[in-house]
């Protein structure tokens, strides 16, 4: 591997503590291609796990998309210290790079526009606040 290409040791999520930490507390955020788990590590380095499993297919296959997965994370990384995992869908394997990195790039946005959402869209009587009332 040529220098300045790859992730370093601490650009990665690797023990099993911590994907359960990222999939017990973290945001869950859906894409058309994955679904991606946003939690703080609270270090300045962002970190990144791929959780590919066999329902995705052979070895092969799976080395293939978690290779795809960490360029997405390389290309576009991410300021602040989060622990990002990705669970890839089969889609991901058919899907060009380009669609994939838009995939990539929305679900990431769409998680810190949530957290700028208010937390609840109740009101205090635990109806929806958009919809009138049926008296």
């Amino acid at each position: 591997m040529a220098s300045g290409h790859g992730l370093t040791p601490a650009e990665r999520v690797r023990r099993r503590p911590e994907f359960e930490r990222a999939y017990n507390t973290g945001a869950r955020v859906h894409g058309r291609f994955m679904t991606v788990f946003v939690v703080s590590n609270g270090t300045p380095v962002s970190r990144l796990g791929v959780a590919a499993t066999r329902k995705l297919g052979s070895a092969v296959l799976r080395n293939r998309v978690k290779r795809v997965s960490r360029e997405l994370f390389r290309r576009h990384k991410v300021t602040a210290g989060l622990d990002i995992v990705i669970v890839p869908r089969r889609e991901m394997l058919d899907a060009s790079f380009v669609t994939l990195e838009s995939d990539y790039l929305a679900v990431l946005e769409r998680r810190t526009s949530e957290r700028r959402r208010p937390q609840s869209r109740h009101s205090a009587s635990g109806r929806d606040a958009r919809r009138p009332s049926r008296v």
